[in-house]
């Protein structure tokens, strides 16, 4: 037997599962920072800066205004309970997992090790000096690795030199970890000098680890099909199909079909979690970062929201359609716009530099969204709000906002 659900439905079931079916607390403490870390499963590191690091911004998203200062010291400490790896893209992931990930640190190493990759096998050489330096002085910074022997040698990813692609790869591999960031550069060490023993224990067996991670993605989207499941932790298809199979097996994904969820006319099977709930209340507005969970998979935004969305940060600016950096809006359970900010910290100003709605009916959301906008300023410590006329939310959002001052679109 198969499930049937309304997208309205497979919104809100999915928007409980991703934790924005709860209050915003007064005060978001740890506790909090730990419990989105628990609904989402993995965090996604970006470097963009134009308004707030997008890894910051989920926590903002279902937390409200928080201390990004705590978020530091819970994430990227060298002792913490979060670790940097690949899980999806470059992300923090729970350090108690670091075993869960041996199946991908091995195909990595089967890929550009030194028996299949050409970079590591002609600078073998280097990857033993780097591994000696980390065992001799602890967890290091690139910058403070000298190798004077390769001084100014470059290598082909990003001009990188030979020590930081060193580290990358043995990062990949799983030789060394993430042992915590001064700004935003990381430091490396070996990973018995970083990851607790006990968290390094027995590997998880490849089809153990996929499974269990087919299950973490299906909790924390509540409904889904197996290419956004496989999407969640950057899983093959046919691995993520054989996982769900044995997932349905034992009663925890439940087949599913969602209204509207087509493919060349004929429905796509989905799958519910079988403690799935329905979102009884959603906020009123809310601003993604676009690597949220919520959206980041853009073949499921479209079909869950029909929401088309794609960076514009290297597209040419005259040639932008909504913005370089442009966040979606989320409003009462529905993508139903997108807002291009900058924190303008010189003048203390959030700056709007655009703002869309998805569609004419959604201006109804402007007052909503228009006190998310003086929230993010708080937030960002900025005293003043300013909106630009480009784009067809901006007098609504103008309107909204009686106390900003307003711009000229800015490239």
């Amino acid at each position: 037997m198969v499930d049937s659900l309304s997208r309205r439905q497979a919104q809100r079931i999915t928007l409980a599962a991703q934790g924005f079916n709860r209050r915003r607390p007064a005060t978001p403490s740890p506790r909090h920072l730990h419990a989105v870390m628990r609904d989402i499963g993995v965090l996604q590191i970006d470097t963009v800066n134009v308004f707030s690091r997008s890894h910051y911004m989920p926590m903002f998203s279902r937390l409200g205004a928080y201390d990004t200062g705590t978020f530091d010291d819970l994430m990227f400490r060298a002792d913490g309970d979060y670790v940097e790896y690949w899980a999806h893209a470059a992300t923090l992931v729970p350090v108690a997992d670091w075993s869960l990930w041996n199946f991908r640190m091995e195909a990595n190493r089967a890929k550009y090790g030194e028996t299949a990759g050409k970079w590591v096998a002609e600078n073998a050489a280097t990857m033993q000096w780097v591994r000696d330096e980390l065992a001799a002085r602890g967890p290091l910074r690139p910058a403070e690795i000298e190798d004077d022997s390769h001084q100014g040698a470059r290598g082909p990813w990003w001009d990188w030199n030979r020590v930081k692609l060193a580290l990358e790869y043995m990062f990949m591999f799983g030789d060394v970890a993430v042992a915590g960031r001064r700004g935003f550069e990381r430091r490396y060490g070996l990973t018995e000098h970083v990851i607790p023993e006990q968290h390094r224990g027995a590997p998880v067996a490849k089809d153990d680890a996929i499974r269990e991670l087919m299950s973490r993605a299906l909790a924390s989207y509540g409904v889904a099909t197996t290419a956004d499941l496989a999407d969640y932790y950057r899983v093959p298809v046919a691995a993520a199909t054989k996982a769900l199979a044995d997932l349905r097996d034992a009663g925890t994904a439940i087949p599913t079909y969602v209204e509207g969820w087509q493919r060349n006319g004929k429905p796509i099977m989905a799958w519910r979690h079988h403690e799935a709930a329905i979102a009884r209340s959603v906020p009123p507005a809310v601003l993604l970062t676009p690597f949220d969970p919520l959206v980041w998979f853009r073949d499921r935004a479209a079909r869950l929201y029909d929401f088309d969305y794609r960076i514009e940060i290297y597209t040419p600016s005259h040639k932008r359609e909504f913005g370089y950096y442009s966040l979606p809006i989320l409003a009462d359970g529905d993508i139903v716009g997108r807002v291009d900010l900058k924190a303008d910290r010189a003048r203390s100003t959030l700056l709007v530099q655009s703002a869309w709605w998805e569609c004419p009916e959604d201006r109804r959301h402007a007052p909503a969204v228009a006190e998310e906008l003086r929230l993010a300023a708080r937030w960002q410590g900025l005293e003043a709000l300013s909106v630009s006329s480009w784009g067809s939310a901006t007098a609504d959002l103008r309107a909204a906002l009686p106390g900003a001052a307003r711009h000229d679109r800015q490239e």
